[in-house]
């Protein structure tokens, strides 16, 4: 999994913030707000990986047990695919 070229993250204020770039932004008008949690799996997103790493990372970085990052890691990869952020 990957997110899609075309898609940038920032951060703004106490939040960070997705928006589309370049040819993308034709087709995608608008941004999407990430708390800090949404911008760790967006940014481990970015470079690639797949579920099981997507778990490591969440574990790792958050001290949490595997069912509970997997929860979170479905949750957010399931609204990412449904709004066209990610390349499979």
């Amino acid at each position: 999994m990957k997110i899609k070229d075309g898609f940038m993250l920032r951060e703004l204020g106490d939040g960070f913030i997705a928006v589309a770039v370049g040819e993308r932004a034709a087709s995608f008008n608008g941004m999407v707000k990430l708390n800090a949690t949404g911008a760790f799996i967006w940014k481990t997103l970015e470079s690639g990986c797949d579920r099981d790493g997507l778990i490591r990372a969440l574990t790792d970085h958050y001290d949490i047990d595997a069912a509970k990052a997997a929860e979170a890691a479905d949750a957010f990869t399931a609204q990412l695919r449904k709004n066209g952020f990610l390349d499979e």
